[in-house]
């Protein structure tokens, strides 16, 4: 079972580093599609995950939800991994996996940490749309 869920994580993580940040999808973090999507003023979602994380196994369909409404279709969401880019998780200042980073632009609008509510992801997202 563990082999399967390696598999798994593997493919997702292989999925995510084929392209540049697209609104609603999911893509690994790079500190140049970071910059980029700044600059262009973008509405951006960073999630600090961890393939093992359930509480970041439970954000996952609720933002997949919440950005496929026509009114949060346009966040471009990165995700950092936890215990594969350190630097980056340092970097934004987080302790601890299932941190979510709203930014309109260039500036941090909001975070939260181990949320799972629905309502309060949505507010959080909002942020970066507003």
């Amino acid at each position: 079972m563990r082999a399967l869920k390696t598999l798994i994580v593997a493919g997702f993580l292989a999925a995510l580093a084929q392209g540049p940040a697209i609104a609603g999808e999911w893509w690994k973090y790079s500190d140049d599609s970071f910059k980029k999507l700044q600059a262009e003023g973008k509405p951006i979602l960073v999630e600090i995950n961890a393939d093992w994380c359930p509480i970041c196994a439970k954000q996952r369909p609720i933002i997949d939800r919440l950005t496929s409404t026509e009114s949060l279709k346009n966040i471009n969401i990165l995700i950092v991994s936890f215990d594969g880019q350190k630097d980056v998780v340092r970097a934004f200042g987080a302790t601890q996996q299932a941190t979510l980073i709203v930014f309109k632009g260039a500036k941090e609008v909001g975070r939260s940490i181990g949320e799972t509510d629905t309502l309060a992801i949505k507010d959080l997202l909002e942020k970066a749309e507003g």
